[in-house]
């Protein structure tokens, strides 16, 4: 065996070209995915303040920020809806008209197939309550009649341009559901970004903050127990049996041994979501001076890609892909 001082790992760090000819892993723009937000009825676009830099947009600055960001490259972009009005049952979820559809249209006819439009199928943002599906008579969440809520607005969805439905409520049974419901109207072709190992994580506050939750209280009866790994894989098997067609792990920072064992353990895409709790620490740390804001955002990201992401859904999609290969 060859030893010191035949071997010496430096030779191949030795320059900026070395370095970049013998990496073993790196993101590309294509990797990521930008959310973006659009709030019905503002009329200038406003800042979100536990997460500076992100805005909830109009219908214009929705299109124009879709448009950056597709020019800087990136693989695709996710869109949340910010109703006005909520009730019980999130029936603005399902409009044709309601505010995610609106932003899928204009998405859509804005930049066409030049990236991925996802749209996300949850009924928190619309309900009065603030909990991903509809509740029972106990006060706790109907996952069956959840069901039939989010078949229907994945379906409008679809109607309204979106390439990839990707359901984040965690009911059980979500997957096939929306499989079932897409197929019977004739949207066999649309794929499905399930939202399979999803924690019950203190990481999503500035998120809530985004989409101005009405959540009193926590998800801890649907969503994933953080300290749990046999159960991802179950979650993920579930939903690939269901018909899934790419898996996600949320969130992704704290849980990278979990998107890691996910990536080996199958062979559709894994995403993994840089979640808004992630986003702001680094941002407050730099705004300090703490940290070197954009070494610390591009480690973070490979990080994501190194545990084996395919898909990285980040609040820096935008600003960072013209800094990464295409």
């Amino acid at each position: 065996m060859s030893s010191f001082p035949v071997v010496r790992l430096r030779r191949l760090r030795r320059t900026p070209a070395l370095r970049r000819l013998a990496a073993e892993t790196r993101p590309h723009a294509s990797n990521l995915v930008q959310p973006l937000f659009l709030h019905e009825g503002l009329t200038e676009p406003r800042e979100i303040g536990s997460m500076p830099g992100v805005y909830q947009h109009t219908r214009d600055s929705l299109r124009k920020a879709a448009v950056e960001a597709v020019t800087a490259g990136v693989g695709g972009l996710l869109l949340f809806g910010i109703p006005v009005h909520k009730d019980p049952l999130g029936t603005g979820a399902s409009d044709p008209d309601g505010v995610l559809q609106v932003a899928l249209r204009d998405v859509a006819e804005e930049v066409g197939d030049a990236t991925v439009i996802i749209g996300d199928v949850n009924l928190d943002e619309y309900t009065d309550h603030g909990h991903t599906g509809v509740l029972g008579p106990d006060g706790d969440v109907d996952n069956d009649a959840s069901l039939e809520r989010l078949a229907a607005m994945a379906v409008a969805q679809a109607r309204a341009g979106a390439h990839v439905i990707a359901p984040s409520a965690m009911m059980d049974g979500q997957i096939g559901s929306i499989r079932a419901a897409l197929d019977a109207e004739g949207f066999q072709q649309i794929p499905i970004m399930g939202y399979s190992a999803k924690y019950a994580s203190a990481f999503y506050g500035p998120f809530r903050d985004a989409v101005e939750s009405s959540l009193v209280g926590n998800r801890r009866t649907y969503q994933q127990v953080p300290g749990n790994i046999r159960e991802s894989l179950r979650e993920v098997d579930l939903d690939l049996e269901e018909g899934a067609d790419i898996v996600m792990v949320k969130p992704a920072g704290a849980y990278l041994d979990i998107v890691s064992l996910i990536a080996q353990h199958t062979d559709v895409p894994v995403a993994a979501y840089q979640v808004s709790g992630e986003y702001s620490m680094i941002e407050a740390a730099a705004a300090n001076g703490w940290l070197d804001r954009e070494q610390v955002v591009l480690e973070s990201i490979g990080s994501i890609r190194r545990a084996g992401a395919s898909i990285i859904i980040t609040y820096w999609a935008a600003e960072f892909a013209s800094r990464l290969e295409r």
